[in-house]
């Protein structure tokens, strides 16, 4: 378990940045867009929107995280780019183990 804990509080999720470039992640990014009217749900603003994981799903078996397009609808919510960022200066984003 000391194995998982330590991968878990590295801040790197692998590749998770060349993930953001994949279809998969593409179109899930544009049905949580869609859901939420292309607004932030937070200030409602239209401008720089991002998609906002809720929480991260470390796989035991896999020894990684699991893929940004690989999570349900209820985790992931659309912010502008200053309530994405304040967010992560308020709050850590959970990472729960499966």
């Amino acid at each position: 378990m000391n194995a998982i804990l330590k991968l878990l509080n590295q801040e790197n999720h692998g590749a998770y940045g060349a993930s953001l470039l994949d279809e998969r992640w593409k179109k899930k990014r544009r049905e949580i867009l869609t859901r939420d009217n292309h607004q932030c749900v937070n200030c409602k603003s239209q401008e720089k929107l991002q998609v906002h994981h809720r929480q991260y799903h470390f796989q035991i078996k896999l020894r990684k995280f699991k893929e940004p397009w690989d999570y349900p609808h209820t985790l992931m919510i659309t912010l502008c780019e200053k309530c994405h960022q304040r967010g992560h200066q308020l709050y850590k984003v959970p990472s729960i183990v499966i």
